[in-house]
């Protein structure tokens, strides 16, 4: 299937959370004339703590690099955790690296494209708070392979506790909510129609407001992607288990 564009964002290779192989499938089964690395590819953060990096997520690397060679725009927008990347900002054969990006739907509207960490004031000036909430947060991730282990021997469907944490702490909803709302403005202030971000890890495609908001999600516990298609509707989609079995979201 081939895309006028595609987002992703959060992938986190270099962790064991990263989901690389439902990644790979995805970029088998999908071919884009742009494709968006919308921050937090690589994990520096947790690379510089334990050194952890098999084969897949070389694979996805490869992938990568694979379909720039082939003709893919590839437009990459470094993260917090892929910070050192945006040191080298400009063209690499036929991938960019730019701290943001505007895109153009086919239908004329005008999408803001970031990262997200710039407007998250933990991560700007407490960056030693936001290192220990990263390490917080894998561990919440560890915790899910013994439940997952057992909803899998009682033949119920995946389950993700660290995602059920955020989505029902209530400083976590608040912040997701603050956030949401500080790209909004941010995007209108840049006279976007839209904003496109991640770095929350939680899939989102709304109204807020004249604008819409998207969000990628990630590929450690959503597994989601933005898409283009060809009459300039963006669809979340959502391939949690398989590729082959997509979920879609669309505005």
């Amino acid at each position: 299937m081939t895309h006028r564009a595609g987002w992703i964002s959060d992938v986190h290779l270099g962790t064991r959370g990263c989901q690389a192989d439902v990644l790979l499938e995805f970029l088998r089964d999908h071919e884009f004339e742009t494709l968006y690395l919308v921050g937090d590819l690589i994990d520096i953060w947790s690379l510089r703590r334990r050194r952890y990096w098999p084969q897949s997520h070389s694979d996805v690397v490869q992938k990568l690099l694979r379909k720039a060679r082939k003709g893919t725009r590839l437009i990459y927008i470094p993260g917090n955790h892929d910070e050192f990347v945006a040191e080298f900002p400009g063209d690499f054969g036929n991938i960019e690296i730019m701290p943001r990006a505007v895109h153009r739907t086919w239908d004329g509207r005008k999408i803001l494209v970031i990262h997200g960490h710039e407007l998250d004031t933990v991560v700007q000036n407490m960056g030693w708070l936001a290192h220990v909430g990263g390490l917080g947060y894998e561990l919440l991730l560890q915790a899910n392979h013994p439940v997952h282990w057992v909803r899998h021997r009682l033949g119920l469907a995946p389950w993700s506790l660290s995602a059920y944490v955020k989505s029902r702490v209530k400083n976590a909803v608040n912040f997701i909510s603050d956030f949401e709302e500080a790209m909004a403005r941010y995007a209108q202030d840049a006279g976007a129609s839209a904003v496109l971000c991640g770095h929350i890890h939680m899939p989102s495609v709304r109204r807020i407001g004249e604008l819409s908001y998207y969000n990628c999600g990630d590929w450690v516990e959503h597994c989601t992607a933005l898409v283009e298609n060809r009459d300039g509707k963006i669809e979340l989609l959502r391939l949690r288990d398989s590729a082959a079995a997509v979920a879609a979201t669309s505005l």
